[in-house]
């Protein structure tokens, strides 16, 4: 009777080491799961790489939404018109005859090709050969760094 104790403790052992094992893998490989969900290839075939890249330097770089995006009343972003298009929310400090009161839509469809978006990121030139009114930066991103924006500002799934 001992004996048969023994080897059914040792079988319950066994077992409930190999559901914790299985549950432990599970808990390590699911959010490695949803993390490629997530950042697969988008529709514009444009790699995941350079959508994460894109993210980072269009929020936290040029910070694009702070014209791009409409507020709330209070001044807040509203996330859910991400890049859709806005009022300039400042004004020169020195009136200037030329200043731009509508921050256009980037978002989704960007208001050019892929060129031209990229030499705009570049060079500061837009598609008519001039250079951007303020408070449109005239950014000198790499051609690396454009095509990262242009890849996440195609990616609306990216803009969560």
């Amino acid at each position: 009777m001992r004996r048969q104790n023994v080897r059914n403790e040792f079988t319950l052992r066994k077992w409930f080491g190999v559901l914790l094992l299985a549950v432990v893998a599970i808990a390590i490989l699911m959010p490695l799961y949803s993390y490629t969900q997530e950042r697969g290839p988008s529709p514009g075939g444009e790699s995941s790489a350079d959508v994460v890249r894109g993210k980072y330097l269009v929020e936290n770089v040029a910070m694009c939404g702070q014209c791009h995006t409409p507020r709330d009343e209070n001044g807040v972003l509203i996330r859910s018109q991400w890049l859709q298009g806005a009022a300039v929310p400042w004004m020169p400090a020195q009136p200037r005859a030329n200043w731009p009161l509508l921050a256009p839509r980037i978002g989704g469809m960007p208001p050019a090709n892929d060129a031209d978006m990229t030499k705009l990121l570049t060079t500061g030139i837009w598609t008519n050969g001039q250079q951007l009114r303020f408070p449109m930066m005239p950014f000198r991103m790499s051609d690396a760094d454009a095509k990262a924006v242009i890849a996440y500002l195609k990616t609306p799934s990216a803009w969560k």
